[in-house]
């Protein structure tokens, strides 16, 4: 039986490597690789005692090594510097959809491929179908916007 015990251990590495695929905590390929390493120590005659202990060896050695890693790796950035969802709309250009009167009636503007309902930042102002305007902030699920500065034609205007 102990001779066979190698193909045991490959199944069991093959096991863990091909179940890393499905799991989202980079682990399980480190007690793969720990299984093929004691399935390699198992055919060279190491016996089980010491193919575990080069089991849990290597898999806990990769592990701790990758995590150490890839903490570095995942965490080396600026959170400050990374904008992503409506962070991104202060300063871009859209296209006016529905005109408004004045501060409280509210406009519908097009950014990029979704519409806002907008109210321009002076009260005074009226926004008109088809202007382009600047996003000036976000408050809630409304952009404040005002007149762009120059025209400029945003990346559906092709």
């Amino acid at each position: 039986m102990e001779e066979y015990i190698w193909i045991l251990w490959a199944v069991l590495g093959v096991f863990f490597i091909t179940a890393e695929v499905f799991t989202l905590g980079f682990v399980l390929l480190w007690f793969g690789i720990g299984a093929i390493a004691a399935a390699i120590a198992a055919s060279l005659g190491v016996g089980v005692l010491g193919q575990f202990l080069i089991f849990a060896a290597i898999s806990t050695v990769l592990t701790i090594m990758s995590r150490t890693i890839f903490d570095n790796v995942f965490t080396s950035f600026d959170d400050e510097d990374v904008k992503m969802g409506i962070d991104t709309l202060p300063g871009r250009i859209g296209t006016v959809k529905v005109p408004s009167k004045g501060a409280l009636n509210a406009a519908s503007v097009k950014v990029y491929g979704s519409t806002w309902k907008a109210f321009p930042i002076d009260e005074e102002l009226e926004l008109t179908e088809g202007e382009k305007v600047e996003v000036v902030r976000v408050e809630g699920s409304s952009i404040y916007v005002r007149p762009a500065k120059k025209e400029l034609r945003g990346w559906r205007d092709n």
